[in-house]
């Protein structure tokens, strides 16, 4: 039985910058190092070239997104700005497409 923990990836770090700004960096980290949904093939394998350059596996498709993610809560917002959908829009379809899921489930029930 080992006598150490797991640390993952602050293994490097030791004690040092208290738990919080760890467990902070374990979040990012881990985000950042998973494999991401390409946006043009939808294959699960887009990993990150450089901060903020995501390139897919598969397709080759490369393109612009978050520092550690793909897409950010901003970017989601200014592609919706773009269509041209207004925020209450956007909730108002979402709201329909769940309202069409709830009553598809019951009736299968």
């Amino acid at each position: 039985m080992p006598k150490t923990k797991k640390v993952g990836p602050t293994r490097g770090l030791g004690p040092r910058y208290g738990s919080t700004v760890r467990k902070r960096y374990i979040k990012v980290i881990t985000e950042l190092k998973k494999p991401h949904r390409c946006p043009q093939c939808g294959f699960v394998r887009v990993r990150r070239v450089s901060v903020g350059i995501w390139k897919c596996g598969k397709c080759e498709f490369t393109f612009a997104g978050g520092a550690y993610t793909p897409s950010t809560k901003l970017g989601v917002v200014a592609r919706r700005a773009a269509k041209g959908q207004t925020f209450e829009e956007a909730n108002q379809t979402v709201q329909a497409e769940s309202s069409e899921v709830e009553s598809a489930t019951e009736e299968t029930d």
